[in-house]
């Protein structure tokens, strides 16, 4: 695996669980509003973390943290992203995969295998929006609906979850992204917040009235959709 990032603590990426999280290098799309840049655009520019490195702090830190988080980038584009999953289980850990859903052959794949515990999958904006969104000019939307179906069907817990960001979204879009979602068990509307290490530029938060708005317009279809990261 390449792994760029480590997290040794963190009660915030798993819910309700204490956690450690790994960030991946490289993906396949290209948002604007990405925080993570450089682990998007050129990863091979950041320290390479080894393995053992990661699974030598795991053994010792087993009983205190519970789960842990792989998260990018895009962790599915890595080719022995099962193999390190196993280690992780036979470790006793429970996973927490973040994913844009692009892949849904890997997906479907680790859920099979029981891989994974938790799955947050990115829905980066309504249908009709999401090319500009996710940064790539062409975008099968239909292995997104796969991948949404697999989660709904998988009975592990997962969530969808929306960074929402002024010059991307409109208000009115979350009607339709509550349709794409309905019935899901979980939507989080997240702020955005801008960092250093930004994709795009000139992009703005939108305020917590306006994402109470959106999460009205969602919750005609979804009975689970709350805020997150706005005070």
């Amino acid at each position: 695996m390449k792994l760029y990032g480590f997290q040794k603590t963190t009660l915030l990426d798993y819910p309700e669980h204490v956690a450690a999280t790994l960030f991946t290098g490289g993906c396949n799309f290209c948002c604007p509003f990405c925080q993570n840049g450089l682990l998007v655009l050129d990863p091979a520019s950041q320290p390479e973390i080894p393995e053992e490195e990661i699974f030598a702090f795991l053994k010792k830190r087993k009983g205190i943290l519970e789960g842990v988080c792989v998260t990018g980038g895009e962790p599915t584009l890595q080719p022995d992203l099962a193999d390190f999953l196993r280690r992780l289980k036979a470790l006793g850990y429970s996973v927490k995969l973040d994913t844009n859903g692009y892949r849904p052959d890997v997906l479907r794949k680790l859920l099979e295998e029981g891989l994974l515990d938790y799955v947050a999958m990115d829905i980066k904006a309504s249908w009709q929006n999401y090319s500009a969104a996710c940064g790539i000019k062409e975008i099968d939307t239909d292995r997104l609906r796969e991948s949404i179906t697999l989660l709904k069907e998988s009975g592990i817990p997962y969530e969808f979850r929306t960074t929402v960001v002024k010059g991307i979204h409109s208000i009115a879009e979350f009607e339709e992204i509550g349709k794409m979602l309905r019935g899901c068990r979980a939507y989080y509307l997240q702020g955005f917040r801008e960092s250093g290490d930004m994709i795009g530029e000139g992009l703005e938060a939108f305020s917590r009235k306006e994402m109470e708005e959106m999460a009205a317009l969602a919750g005609n279809y979804i009975d689970n959709v709350r805020i997150r990261g706005v005070d």
